[in-house]
């Protein structure tokens, strides 16, 4: 025995960092970047271009008529043009809010942007601006000069994106009670695609407005674009769990029992999905992780 050789210990000490055991698939089905070009496209050109000939035309048309109105009289003319400035007036006012409503969302991509490249002082400007046009009475983040964009990120989630968030949660409950009671009761498919709708649109823009967001129509239109973008991360639970509702509700004797409260349990589900994904869309910091 004493001539048989010592133990060999092997130390697996490799250099650098263990190799990963799910073979990176997280990088596999990550997203591709967007293109980083900002230009407007051409779909947006040509409807810019038809509604600056359209208003120009009629701005136009509105001043010959007013002044062929003083032509005929005093009175008349300054009728016509009380007439036309005030319908010029409201339209005015109609398409600035469209553009705040509009830049308000860019408020909250140039905060995003400011955070993933760490620009603590854009960051900080953004947060003042959009902390500025929260509803009245939520908590104040008070001087935020010189803090850090750790310490800023988590004061920030923790007064007011925390409790936003379980605010959008109850207003998505409320909803999905509606669109439970009116998927249960409706005679019509159809009816029940166009409620729900409705119904979703009027969630996205309540959760936009505990955000500060006043979205106008194309403003709105923006942010269900962005809701559809956060909603897909939940879209495979979303179809598994109608599949399996489904599956469960689909023998006769169950369907008879159940009628159409599988349906109907689906659609309230997918009211709160929307609520979550509202919620996401309209974040000015993404969620910590």
């Amino acid at each position: 025995m004493s001539g048989a050789p010592p133990p060999r210990i092997i130390l697996d000490e490799a250099p650098g960092p263990a190799r990963r055991l799910d073979f990176g698939w997280d990088q596999a089905v990550a997203p591709a970047a967007p293109p980083s070009g900002r230009g407007w496209s051409s779909l947006a050109l040509a409807a810019a271009g038809a509604g600056v000939l359209i208003l120009g035309f009629a701005l136009l048309d509105a001043a010959n008529f007013v002044a062929a109105q003083f032509a005929r009289g005093t009175a008349p003319g300054l009728v016509t043009l009380a007439v036309a400035a005030a319908g010029f007036g409201l339209l005015g006012v109609a398409l600035l809010r469209e553009a705040r409503g509009y830049l308000a969302l860019r408020g909250v991509d140039r905060a995003r942007a400011a955070h993933a490249r760490g620009d603590v002082a854009a960051l900080r400007r953004e947060i003042a601006a959009w902390a500025e046009r929260l509803p009245p009475g939520r908590v104040s983040l008070g001087a935020l000069d010189e803090m850090p964009m750790d310490a800023l990120s988590a004061l920030v989630e923790a007064k007011l994106l925390a409790p936003l968030a379980q605010e959008a949660a109850a207003l998505g409950r409320a909803a999905a009670l509606q669109a439970f009671a009116v998927t249960a009761v409706s005679p019509s498919p159809g009816l029940d695609a166009a409620i729900f709708a409705w119904r979703g649109v009027r969630l996205v823009r309540q959760v936009a407005a505990l955000h500060g967001l006043r979205p106008g129509l194309a403003g709105t239109l923006a942010l269900l674009k962005r809701v559809a973008v956060d909603a897909g991360a939940v879209a495979a639970t979303d179809v598994a769990v109608d599949a399996v509702v489904r599956g469960l509700l689909s023998s006769p004797l169950a369907e008879h029992v159940a009628g159409e409260a599988a349906a109907a349990a689906v659609a309230a589900r997918r009211m709160i999905l929307l609520a979550r994904a509202a919620d996401e869309a309209c974040r000015i910091l993404p969620r910590p992780r």
